[in-house]
């Protein structure tokens, strides 16, 4: 994943709406920021709340393919430095705001209550939260720590909601893919679809052979792992 400004997730405004934090090693350029995104170094954040240093057992996001190997179905440690701030006082106008409505990402929205000033990290597997811990919303950077059991090859993840969300951990049990979510794969499979459906009619005819065969490989692959597929 990577932040950007773009509708519906941000919204075109302005840039820096919706950042990408990539891990570097090194001085900063754009190669390397590049790099960093396509290994899946970083994390996307509205700016005000940070999941840095993300690992899970010995390995970093972004890090060795970001891949955990278990022989068997085990517990897995999961760590990492969060920091969020927020004023002292909730804006109770944005807090209670219904979240389809701007501004979509903003730390005041995971604020725990009006009366407080913290937010959930929560860890995420298979795109479903498992587990949180509440954090002191004041800027500071603070250690967070996870234990959770793996019984099949599960993908990890941390997220502040709506404000922060890291790139994945692969946790790969006994050498097998992730198929741990069949509400994933069909929705994925249903966009091809999509796709296709409003696409179709801007391809030139001396391009329509191959664009079948790509759509029809596409169909094909998300069928194939619907069918492998653990849990829905």
């Amino acid at each position: 994943i990577s932040g950007e400004t773009d509708f519906p997730c941000i919204y075109g405004e302005r840039v820096g709406l919706g950042r990408s934090y990539v891990k570097i090693d090194g001085r900063l350029n754009y190669e390397r920021w590049c790099e960093g995104i396509a290994k899946g170094a970083a994390y996307v954040s509205d700016g005000r709340s940070h999941l840095l240093e993300f690992q899970a057992n010995s390995t970093r996001m972004g890090e060795g393919r970001s891949e955990v190997h278990l022989d068997k179905p085990g517990k897995v440690q999961v760590q990492a430095r969060a920091a969020a701030l927020l004023a002292k006082t909730a804006d109770t106008a944005l807090l209670n705001r219904p979240l389809d409505q701007k501004p979509y990402w903003h730390v005041e929205r995971a604020r725990t209550g009006a009366d407080t000033r913290k937010v959930r990290v929560e860890l995420i597997r298979d795109g479903r939260p498992i587990a949180s811990k509440l954090l002191e919303a004041d800027g500071q950077l603070q250690d967070i720590r996870f234990d959770v059991d793996i019984e099949h090859s599960a993908w990890l993840a941390l997220r502040i909601f709506p404000s922060s969300h890291t790139n994945p951990i692969f946790v790969k049990v006994g050498g097998q893919p992730v198929r741990a979510s069949s509400r994933s794969v069909q929705w994925c499979l249903d966009s091809v679809e999509q796709c296709w459906r409003q696409k179709k009619k801007f391809i030139a005819p001396a391009e329509m052979q191959d664009a079948l065969a790509a759509y029809e490989h596409a169909r094909q692959t998300y069928r194939q792992r619907l069918a492998q597929c653990t849990a829905r």
